[in-house]
């Protein structure tokens, strides 16, 4: 079966409204063994929409759209689409009571205005929307078929889930099982390692970029569910064999999550002190449900006082190396850990620009550290595209990857160690200050 994804609305192709949607429906429609040929973009306008459905229904067997369902008179997705299939629509009284006592729990009152998303289709189906006023609508004809739905993302998501997913899914007659591999790493490097394993036909990979790691999502189609994850778990195997521990996890939202717990099965505890990032990792840490078992703790000191008094770092040593340097890093490090009494920190120190930079120390310089009952590990990154949100974002999940290895046990690869309790040592700083600054 072919898709092509449509998403209607004036304000997308003004760039008013950044389109999620579209990203989401392409990778559940993957996920189907359903190929989407096309993504498109049509303004609120009848005829050049009602051009578009036709030309689209010739070329696909699916047209799968959002938005365009409300109310008001731009709102024209469901007439047009509705003619171009052959059928018309009807006054429902059964949503026009659902779409009344919704607006009655939300303390407000319908206007003649809203009658008009209770017309649903003669000869096709509504498709019932729990989340919001918008029904949403399927049409068929001569096989060729047209799913609508709202074009707010929450309401798509869970009318794709509790409704269209189902239904397209009993059409292609199997059973589908995914299983998403989180792997630390650049989409490039990985894809390289693992080219081979991403031809396969049953089951598919496919690789997905993200902030300092991907995603890996395997899919198998099968006769029965069980099956389908078998073949899943045996295909990833292939995938842990060439990838080792750098899949760090499996079907988790996000690095985080796998941080929180690994530290929460242990009965361990971590803290944060951040400068260049802000509170971001600590944003990451404690936006994980059952967070509070496992952090206690996050410093945000930007001001060199602040670094002082609160995790008590030296100024001499800010003085002396800069306070964008591997032994502040590890002096914060070290500081927030024994000030929270935590089992693990992490601490990150950098330059997120756009200004501040110099030749020794340029926007994207970043020293993260970690402090556990191993020592204290240090690491230097450069980010070269100096973008202030996109620094400190990949500083934070770098923070979080050396988090996930002290918390595992393991020695960070990459990193440079200093003895515990060699942060006050001034040979051991100037010896990390050597050997990270070039």
């Amino acid at each position: 079966m072919t898709a092509e994804i449509i998403s209607v609305g004036t304000e997308l192709l003004l760039g008013n409204i950044l389109n999620t949607n579209a990203q989401y429906l392409s990778r559940e429609l993957a996920d189907l063994g359903i190929t989407v040929q096309r993504q498109s973009t049509v303004g609120d306008n009848h005829q050049r929409l009602a051009e578009w459905v036709q030309s689209a229904k010739d070329r696909c067997d699916l047209l799968v759209f959002t938005g365009g369902l409300g109310p008001t008179d731009d709102d024209l997705t469901k007439e047009t689409v509705a003619a171009c299939y052959g059928d018309t629509l009807a006054f429902d009284p059964e949503e026009w009571e659902k779409i009344t006592s919704f607006f009655t729990r939300m303390g407000r009152q319908t206007t003649p205005n809203n009658r008009k998303q209770a017309m649903v289709p003669v000869h096709g189906r509504k498709i019932p929307n729990a989340h919001g006023t918008a029904p949403g609508a399927w049409f068929e004809q001569e096989g060729k078929c047209a799913v609508l739905m709202p074009g707010v993302p929450a309401e798509m998501k869970a009318m794709w889930t509790e409704q269209i997913r189902p239904l397209l899914l009993a059409r292609q007659n199997c059973s589908l099982h995914s299983l998403t591999l989180r792997v630390l790493g650049g989409e490039s490097e990985i894809e390289y390692r693992v080219r081979d394993l991403l031809k396969n036909e049953n089951p598919t990979a496919a690789i997905y970029c993200k902030t300092g790691e991907s995603e890996i999502r395997i899919t198998a189609r099968a006769a029965t569910a069980g099956q389908g994850a078998e073949m899943c778990r045996a295909y990833a195997k292939k995938f842990y064999d060439i990838l080792g521990d750098a899949v760090y996890d499996e079907d988790v939202p996000s690095l985080a999550h796998t941080v929180v717990h690994t530290l929460e099965a242990q009965s361990r505890t971590i803290a944060t002190a951040e400068s260049c990032t802000g509170g971001l990792i600590a944003q990451q840490l404690t936006g994980v449900p059952g967070a509070s078992n496992v952090f206690g703790y996050g410093f945000v000191t930007y001001w060199e006082q602040a670094k002082a008094r609160l995790i008590g770092v030296d100024p001499a040593v800010i003085r002396r190396y800069n306070v964008v340097s591997g032994p502040v890093a590890a002096q914060m490090a070290r500081g927030a850990k024994e000030v929270s009494g935590a089992d693990i920190a992490v601490a990150v120190t950098g330059l997120a620009g756009p200004g501040g930079g110099d030749a020794v120390r340029p926007v994207g310089t970043v020293y993260i550290a970690g402090a556990g009952p191993a020592g204290v590990y240090v690491e230097k990154f450069h980010y070269i595209r100096a973008d202030r949100e996109n620094i400190r974002a990949r500083a934070a999940h770098a923070a979080l990857e050396l988090a996930l290895r002290l918390a595992q046990g393991k020695a960070p690869a990459g990193c440079y160690r200093l003895e515990d309790g060699a942060c006050g040592d001034a040979q051991a700083l100037a010896a990390l200050n050597e050997a990270l600054i070039l």
